[in-house]
Parts: structure tokens; sequence; C-alpha cells
């Protein structure tokens, strides 16, 4: 009777894990803009909050600090950050982060995740020291990367292969699994990364043009998708080589089956088109699709 009461919680654990939390979870936009100066947006940036407490960074765009001093989150909740990839806007102020957690008397290492390294943009480990070594740019942070060093707490950098087009998991612990895969933005080293946490789904797209068919494969039956809407249906050239159309968004969704579908990472020459990037979703997608502003919260499912 003891080893059948042993199994059934067993299951019922793994049951209730299969099964999207929603409650407990929800995705803070800390930045729904790009690279420019006249959106009027912070640069790229998410916080994934776990029963009020928000314990994940993907991204750290221009402006998202402020930001993440709005959202009212525990800076010392935060136990790990996620690059999708390196460009400025969306790596600008982890030294603001870094610089940040002084204050607010953090104690704990903080695990960091991204891309390896090309002669475009250098591997996450390598951006970290060149940001914090004792001959880079902010050489009195140097304590944070010195394992040997007295510092309250270390920054614990790891970086995910793009060369290997399959996703991965990459961490977990009792609360998260994260995985990547990586995508094409250009010649950039770049990721896609899915959260699983409270049985939900979360999937972020980063920047991309969907050119290696990898982000539907992760993104399968996701309870949240946010997927970086930077160019409008009529786009070519570099910007069509660099990121997806909403057409290639629908088709991911729909290939996906995810449930919900949130479009962030918003530029200028998107602005006034809403209604025809649905449209063009509308074609492959028939589920909910919403638009990211700064501070907006999203919550995973129907």
């Amino acid at each position: 009777m003891k080893t059948f009461s042993i199994i059934f919680l067993a299951l019922f654990s793994l049951a209730t894990q299969a099964t999207c939390q929603k409650g407990r979870v929800r995705v803070q936009v800390l930045g729904s803009g790009g690279p420019e100066l006249t959106d009027q947006r912070a640069s790229t940036s998410y916080l994934i909050w776990l029963d009020n407490k928000g314990i994940i960074l993907l991204d750290t765009g221009a402006g998202s600090m402020l930001n993440y001093e709005k959202s009212k989150a525990n800076p010392n909740d935060l136990s790990v950050v996620l690059f999708s990839h390196l460009h400025v806007d969306h790596s600008a102020e982890f030294p603001a982060l870094i610089k940040g957690f002084y204050f607010t008397g953090r104690h704990r290492d903080l695990a960091v995740f991204g891309p390896t390294g090309n002669a475009f943009l250098p591997a996450t480990d390598k951006f970290i020291e060149l940001l914090f070594s004792s001959t880079g740019l902010y050489p009195y942070l140097n304590d944070y990367i010195n394992p040997s060093s007295q510092a309250r707490y270390h920054i614990m950098a790891k970086n995910v292969d793009v060369t290997n087009k399959n996703a991965r998991r990459v961490y977990r612990n009792a609360q998260m699994a994260l995985s990547a895969v990586p995508v094409h933005h250009g010649p950039l080293p770049a990721l896609a990364w899915k959260v699983d946490i409270a049985g939900c789904k979360l999937v972020f797209s980063g920047d991309m043009n969907n050119q290696f068919h990898t982000l539907a494969g992760l993104a399968q039956q996701a309870d949240l998708l946010i997927a970086h809407h930077a160019i409008p249906e009529q786009a070519q050239g570099v910007a069509r080589r660099l990121h997806m159309p909403p057409s290639v968004i629908g088709q991911i969704a729909a290939k996906a089956k995810v449930k919900k579908l949130v479009l962030s990472h918003r530029m200028t020459r998107t602005f006034g088109q809403e209604a025809n990037t649905q449209k063009q979703i509308a074609k492959e997608y028939s589920g909910t699709v919403l638009f990211a502003n700064d501070m907006a919260i999203f919550h995973p499912g129907y």
C-alpha cells in the first residue's frame, strides 16, 4: 500500500507539472522596442515572474533597467539572465544591472547564458570579460567575475553553441528548465529561448528571419510565444534578411500550435500597420494575437 501511495504521488506531481499553472506565471515587458531613438520605447527586455518573484531576465536593452525598477521586482530574487544575442538593443544595460546589485545587498551568484561568438560579436563569457575584467571597460567591477574574490556574489557565464542547430536544454533547477536553439539573424550569433516553468512553456523568438526553421520545433504547444515584429510584410533587403515578416510569424505560430502570440520588438516602420499585420498572421494562425508595450504583463495560455 505504501509503494502504491508513493507511485501515485509521483504520477500526480508529474501530471500537475505538465499543466500550465498560469496563475503563478507572468511575463512583463520591460522593453518592447528596438534600437531606434524615435520609438518612445525601451529596447528589448522581458522579466519572468513566478509566484510574484521576478526570477528570470531575458535581454537587457537600453532603457530596460528603469522599467525593471518600475516593475518593483526584488533584484535579489533574480536567478538567471538570458541573452538572445548581444546587439546593443539587447545587452546595453547589463552593466547597469550588475552595478545596481551593489546597493541591494545581493549575495547570490547570477547565472548568465547566451550565444557563442564569431567575428561580429563576442561569445557571452567574453562579452562579460570585456566589460568587467581588470583591463575591461569597467575594471572596478572585476570582483564580480573573479571567483577568488570576496565579492558577495559572482557572475557565472555559460555559452550556448550556435553551430549546433538542434534545440538543447542548457539549465535546470527546481523552479525552471531553460532550452535554446540557434536562429538566423543575419551573420550574428543568436538564440531563441524556451522557459519551462510551473508547467507553462514560454518561448521567445529573439531577432530572426527563420532561415534555419528552428523556432517552430522549440515552440511546439507553447502557452506563450513572444515573437519579434521588427518589419512590416513588405520589407525587403537587409531588414528582411535579419527579421521575419508577419506572414512568417503566423506560419510559425500555426505550425507550433501556440496558445497565445505576443508581438514585441516593435519598430517605427511597423507602427500604424497593426491591422495589416494581424491580417497577414490570421492567414495562418487563428489564435490570440497581442501587441506588446513597455510594462505590459502577459499571462500564458488561452
